[in-house]
Protein backbone atom coordinates (compact mmCIF):
# COMPACT_ATOMS: atom_id res chain seq x y z
CA UNK A 1 0.00 0.00 0.00
CA UNK A 2 3.11 2.19 1.04
CA UNK A 3 6.05 1.51 -1.52
CA UNK A 4 9.67 3.33 -1.50
CA UNK A 5 11.81 2.62 -4.24
CA UNK A 6 15.03 3.88 -4.25
CA UNK A 7 13.95 7.37 -2.89
CA UNK A 8 16.41 9.97 -2.63
CA UNK A 9 16.23 13.37 -1.71
CA UNK A 10 18.61 15.84 -0.65
CA UNK A 11 18.46 19.80 0.73
CA UNK A 12 20.75 22.66 -0.36
CA UNK A 13 22.88 21.56 3.03
CA UNK A 14 23.75 18.16 1.38
CA UNK A 15 21.39 16.56 4.24
CA UNK A 16 18.54 14.01 3.73
CA UNK A 17 17.79 11.01 2.43
CA UNK A 18 19.71 9.09 0.49
CA UNK A 19 18.29 5.35 -1.19
CA UNK A 20 15.56 4.42 0.82
CA UNK A 21 13.17 1.74 -0.25
CA UNK A 22 10.74 0.12 1.82
CA UNK A 23 6.98 -0.99 1.23
CA UNK A 24 4.57 -1.28 3.99
CA UNK A 25 1.66 -3.97 3.34
CA UNK A 26 -1.82 -3.37 3.44
CA UNK A 27 -3.21 -3.88 7.28
CA UNK A 28 0.30 -3.40 8.22
CA UNK A 29 1.85 -0.49 10.49
CA UNK A 30 4.98 -0.19 10.28
CA UNK A 31 7.32 2.17 13.00
CA UNK A 32 10.24 4.40 11.65
CA UNK A 33 12.84 5.24 14.35
CA UNK A 34 15.55 6.97 14.13
CA UNK A 35 16.95 10.38 16.41
CA UNK A 36 15.80 13.95 15.23
CA UNK A 37 17.93 14.51 12.02
CA UNK A 38 18.12 11.09 10.56
CA UNK A 39 15.18 11.45 8.01
CA UNK A 40 12.22 10.81 9.01
CA UNK A 41 10.22 13.94 8.44
CA UNK A 42 11.73 14.28 5.01
CA UNK A 43 10.73 11.18 4.00
CA UNK A 44 7.45 11.39 5.21
CA UNK A 45 7.76 14.95 3.14
CA UNK A 46 8.14 12.62 0.27
CA UNK A 47 4.89 10.72 0.62
CA UNK A 48 2.93 12.92 1.48
CA UNK A 49 3.82 14.91 -2.09
CA UNK A 50 5.27 18.26 0.17
CA UNK A 51 8.72 17.85 -2.09
CA UNK A 52 9.57 15.95 -5.00
CA UNK A 53 12.33 13.33 -4.72
CA UNK A 54 15.76 13.76 -7.02
CA UNK A 55 15.19 10.18 -7.65
CA UNK A 56 13.41 7.13 -7.43
CA UNK A 57 9.57 6.51 -6.53
CA UNK A 58 6.96 6.28 -3.67
CA UNK A 59 3.75 5.75 -4.05
CA UNK A 60 0.48 5.21 -1.70
CA UNK A 61 -2.13 3.05 -3.11
CA UNK A 62 -0.43 2.49 -6.38
CA UNK A 63 -0.63 6.32 -7.25
CA UNK A 64 2.64 8.53 -7.56
CA UNK A 65 2.83 10.40 -4.22
CA UNK A 66 4.35 14.16 -6.08
CA UNK A 67 2.18 13.76 -9.72
CA UNK A 68 -0.95 12.45 -7.62
CA UNK A 69 -0.69 13.62 -4.34
CA UNK A 70 -4.78 15.43 -4.09
CA UNK A 71 -6.12 12.16 -5.02
CA UNK A 72 -3.83 10.43 -2.39
CA UNK A 73 -4.89 12.75 0.22
CA UNK A 74 -9.01 12.55 -0.27
CA UNK A 75 -7.95 8.88 1.66
CA UNK A 76 -5.36 9.70 3.98
CA UNK A 77 -4.77 10.44 7.21
CA UNK A 78 -2.18 12.52 8.31
CA UNK A 79 -0.16 14.00 11.78
CA UNK A 80 2.56 16.08 10.99
CA UNK A 81 5.79 16.15 13.47
CA UNK A 82 4.61 20.18 13.97
CA UNK A 83 1.24 20.70 13.93
CA UNK A 84 0.23 24.26 12.90
CA UNK A 85 -3.70 25.61 12.64
CA UNK A 86 -4.79 28.21 11.58
CA UNK A 87 -4.65 31.10 13.59
CA UNK A 88 -7.92 33.12 14.97
CA UNK A 89 -9.72 29.40 14.79
CA UNK A 90 -11.44 27.79 17.60
CA UNK A 91 -11.20 24.36 17.85
CA UNK A 92 -14.95 23.78 17.10
CA UNK A 93 -14.43 26.17 13.94
CA UNK A 94 -11.47 23.95 12.70
CA UNK A 95 -13.16 20.55 13.25
CA UNK A 96 -16.03 22.17 11.18
CA UNK A 97 -13.67 23.45 8.29
CA UNK A 98 -12.22 20.14 8.26
CA UNK A 99 -15.85 18.78 8.01
CA UNK A 100 -16.22 20.94 5.20
CA UNK A 101 -12.80 20.51 3.33
CA UNK A 102 -13.47 16.07 3.46
CA UNK A 103 -17.35 16.36 2.80
CA UNK A 104 -17.82 14.56 5.60
CA UNK A 105 -21.60 14.60 6.43
CA UNK A 106 -21.90 12.19 9.42
CA UNK A 107 -19.60 13.37 12.36
CA UNK A 108 -20.77 10.56 14.08
CA UNK A 109 -16.71 9.31 13.54
CA UNK A 110 -15.52 12.97 14.60
CA UNK A 111 -17.80 13.71 18.04
CA UNK A 112 -16.43 9.24 19.36
CA UNK A 113 -13.04 10.83 18.92
CA UNK A 114 -13.77 14.17 20.59
CA UNK A 115 -15.31 12.40 23.55
CA UNK A 116 -12.31 9.05 23.36
CA UNK A 117 -9.49 11.63 23.44
CA UNK A 118 -11.63 13.51 26.33
CA UNK A 119 -10.95 17.08 24.35
CA UNK A 120 -12.96 20.43 24.99
CA UNK A 121 -13.55 21.99 21.98
CA UNK A 122 -14.63 25.38 23.16
CA UNK A 123 -11.80 28.25 23.25
CA UNK A 124 -9.45 29.43 20.80
CA UNK A 125 -6.82 26.34 19.06
CA UNK A 126 -4.00 29.11 20.33
CA UNK A 127 -4.72 28.73 23.03
CA UNK A 128 -4.84 24.95 23.81
CA UNK A 129 -1.89 22.96 25.27
CA UNK A 130 0.57 21.15 23.32
CA UNK A 131 -1.00 17.79 24.58
CA UNK A 132 -4.87 19.74 23.44
CA UNK A 133 -3.27 20.69 20.00
CA UNK A 134 -1.86 16.81 19.61
CA UNK A 135 -5.38 15.57 20.29
CA UNK A 136 -7.10 18.13 17.84
CA UNK A 137 -4.42 16.54 14.97
CA UNK A 138 -5.45 12.85 16.18
CA UNK A 139 -8.97 13.86 15.50
CA UNK A 140 -8.50 15.42 12.25
CA UNK A 141 -6.42 12.42 11.05
CA UNK A 142 -8.62 9.70 11.77
CA UNK A 143 -12.46 11.17 11.51
CA UNK A 144 -12.83 10.62 8.08
CA UNK A 145 -12.18 7.06 8.47
CA UNK A 146 -9.03 7.32 5.99
CA UNK A 147 -7.53 3.82 4.49
CA UNK A 148 -3.71 4.77 5.42
CA UNK A 149 -2.64 6.85 7.98
CA UNK A 150 0.90 8.64 8.23
CA UNK A 151 1.51 9.68 11.57
CA UNK A 152 5.07 12.06 12.53
CA UNK A 153 5.78 11.46 16.59
CA UNK A 154 1.71 10.90 17.08
CA UNK A 155 1.83 11.08 20.84
CA UNK A 156 3.89 13.86 21.38
CA UNK A 157 2.63 15.86 24.21
CA UNK A 158 -0.10 13.51 25.16
CA UNK A 159 -0.26 12.12 29.03
CA UNK A 160 0.43 8.61 29.41
CA UNK A 161 -3.22 7.60 29.71
CA UNK A 162 -3.76 9.41 26.37
CA UNK A 163 -1.25 7.45 25.15
CA UNK A 164 -2.78 4.38 25.89
CA UNK A 165 -5.61 5.52 24.40
CA UNK A 166 -4.18 6.21 20.96
CA UNK A 167 -2.46 2.81 21.17
CA UNK A 168 -5.49 1.34 22.03
CA UNK A 169 -7.06 3.42 18.79
CA UNK A 170 -4.22 1.81 16.46
CA UNK A 171 -4.68 -1.29 17.45
CA UNK A 172 -8.18 -1.45 16.60
CA UNK A 173 -7.33 0.49 13.03
CA UNK A 174 -4.80 -2.49 12.44
CA UNK A 175 -7.62 -4.80 12.99
CA UNK A 176 -9.83 -2.81 10.88
CA UNK A 177 -7.23 -3.60 8.05
CA UNK A 178 -5.44 0.06 7.88
CA UNK A 179 -2.27 0.76 6.69
CA UNK A 180 -0.13 2.96 8.81
CA UNK A 181 3.39 4.15 8.65
CA UNK A 182 4.66 5.46 12.26
CA UNK A 183 7.44 7.93 12.81
CA UNK A 184 8.00 7.52 17.40
CA UNK A 185 10.41 7.95 19.72
CA UNK A 186 8.03 6.22 22.15
CA UNK A 187 9.33 2.58 22.14
CA UNK A 188 5.94 0.91 24.47
CA UNK A 189 3.94 2.61 21.44
CA UNK A 190 6.25 0.47 18.74
CA UNK A 191 6.17 -2.71 20.84
CA UNK A 192 2.29 -3.05 20.91
CA UNK A 193 1.62 -1.47 17.68
CA UNK A 194 3.88 -2.70 14.84
CA UNK A 195 4.51 -5.28 12.30
CA UNK A 196 7.98 -4.34 11.55
CA UNK A 197 10.37 -1.67 12.42
CA UNK A 198 12.40 0.89 9.66
CA UNK A 199 15.82 2.31 11.40
CA UNK A 200 17.15 4.87 9.87
CA UNK A 201 20.42 6.82 10.35
CA UNK A 202 21.54 9.76 8.71
CA UNK A 203 19.65 9.11 6.06
CA UNK A 204 20.29 5.69 5.26
CA UNK A 205 17.94 2.46 6.39
CA UNK A 206 20.32 0.73 8.63
CA UNK A 207 18.08 -2.17 9.56
CA UNK A 208 14.58 -3.28 8.80
CA UNK A 209 13.22 -5.91 10.65
CA UNK A 210 10.08 -8.09 12.18
CA UNK A 211 9.26 -6.18 15.75
CA UNK A 212 8.45 -9.77 17.04
CA UNK A 213 11.72 -11.03 15.88
CA UNK A 214 13.91 -7.97 16.94
CA UNK A 215 12.43 -8.51 20.12
CA UNK A 216 13.38 -12.35 20.08
CA UNK A 217 16.54 -11.29 19.53
CA UNK A 218 17.48 -9.21 22.66
CA UNK A 219 20.44 -9.53 24.61
CA UNK A 220 19.43 -10.51 28.59
CA UNK A 221 21.31 -8.19 30.77
CA UNK A 222 22.39 -8.47 34.06
CA UNK A 223 23.23 -6.09 36.26
CA UNK A 224 26.37 -6.45 38.46
CA UNK A 225 28.12 -4.65 40.75
CA UNK A 226 31.50 -5.52 41.93
CA UNK A 227 34.54 -3.75 42.73
CA UNK A 228 36.50 -5.04 40.32
CA UNK A 229 34.34 -3.46 37.72
CA UNK A 230 36.80 -2.96 34.77
CA UNK A 231 37.58 -6.31 34.96
CA UNK A 232 33.85 -6.92 34.42
CA UNK A 233 34.15 -4.48 31.50
CA UNK A 234 37.05 -6.28 29.81
CA UNK A 235 35.23 -9.17 29.54
CA UNK A 236 34.11 -8.34 25.98
CA UNK A 237 30.52 -8.32 26.06
CA UNK A 238 27.73 -5.38 25.25
CA UNK A 239 28.06 -3.32 28.52
CA UNK A 240 26.05 0.11 29.67
CA UNK A 241 26.92 2.52 32.44
CA UNK A 242 25.74 1.84 35.63
CA UNK A 243 26.89 3.93 39.32
CA UNK A 244 30.62 4.03 40.34
CA UNK A 245 30.81 0.20 40.87
CA UNK A 246 28.61 -1.35 38.69
CA UNK A 247 27.58 -1.62 34.76
CA UNK A 248 24.66 -3.64 33.21
CA UNK A 249 26.40 -6.67 31.28
CA UNK A 250 24.24 -7.74 27.73
CA UNK A 251 25.04 -11.15 26.58
CA UNK A 252 23.44 -13.51 23.80
CA UNK A 253 21.77 -16.78 24.93
CA UNK A 254 25.08 -18.66 23.17
CA UNK A 255 27.38 -16.19 25.48
CA UNK A 256 25.44 -16.78 28.88
CA UNK A 257 27.51 -19.82 30.13
CA UNK A 258 30.99 -18.13 29.07
CA UNK A 259 29.71 -15.30 31.07
CA UNK A 260 29.00 -16.92 34.21
CA UNK A 261 32.82 -18.95 34.03
CA UNK A 262 34.25 -15.23 33.80
CA UNK A 263 31.79 -13.65 36.37
CA UNK A 264 33.19 -16.51 38.75
CA UNK A 265 36.77 -14.64 38.57
CA UNK A 266 35.56 -11.66 40.20
CA UNK A 267 34.38 -10.38 43.60
CA UNK A 268 30.38 -10.05 43.02
CA UNK A 269 28.49 -7.67 45.51
CA UNK A 270 25.33 -7.95 44.10
CA UNK A 271 23.41 -9.38 40.84
CA UNK A 272 20.72 -8.49 39.30
CA UNK A 273 18.68 -9.63 35.96
CA UNK A 274 17.75 -7.00 33.61
CA UNK A 275 15.91 -7.44 29.80
CA UNK A 276 17.14 -4.83 27.16
CA UNK A 277 14.21 -2.87 26.21
CA UNK A 278 13.38 -2.19 22.27
CA UNK A 279 15.15 1.53 22.96
CA UNK A 280 18.36 -0.13 24.31
CA UNK A 281 18.64 -2.19 20.99
CA UNK A 282 17.46 0.89 18.51
CA UNK A 283 20.72 3.02 20.31
CA UNK A 284 23.07 -0.23 20.25
CA UNK A 285 21.86 -0.57 16.21
CA UNK A 286 23.79 3.25 16.53
CA UNK A 287 26.53 1.95 18.06
CA UNK A 288 30.16 0.47 16.45
CA UNK A 289 27.76 -2.69 15.45
CA UNK A 290 25.58 -0.45 14.01
CA UNK A 291 28.21 1.07 11.41
CA UNK A 292 29.07 -2.03 10.33
CA UNK A 293 25.88 -3.39 9.66
CA UNK A 294 23.96 -0.57 7.55
CA UNK A 295 21.45 -1.89 5.29
CA UNK A 296 20.91 -5.06 7.39
CA UNK A 297 17.82 -6.90 6.99
CA UNK A 298 17.07 -9.10 9.66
Amino acid sequence: MISLEHITLKYQSGKGITDISFTVPKGKVTGYLGPNGAGKTTTIRALMGFMKPDSGVCSIGGRDCYTESAEIKKRLGYIPGEIAFPGGMSCREYLKYQCELREIKDTARMNELIERFELDIKGSISRFSKGMKQKVGIISAFMHDPEVLILDEPTSGLDPLMQNEFISLILEEKKRGKTILMSSHMFEEVERTCDDVVIIRNGKILMHSGVQRLICGRRKGYIVRTPEIEKVKAFGYMTAEGTDDSCVVYVTKEETGDFFKKLGTVSVLDFDVKTQTLEEIFLHFYGTEGKENEQNDL
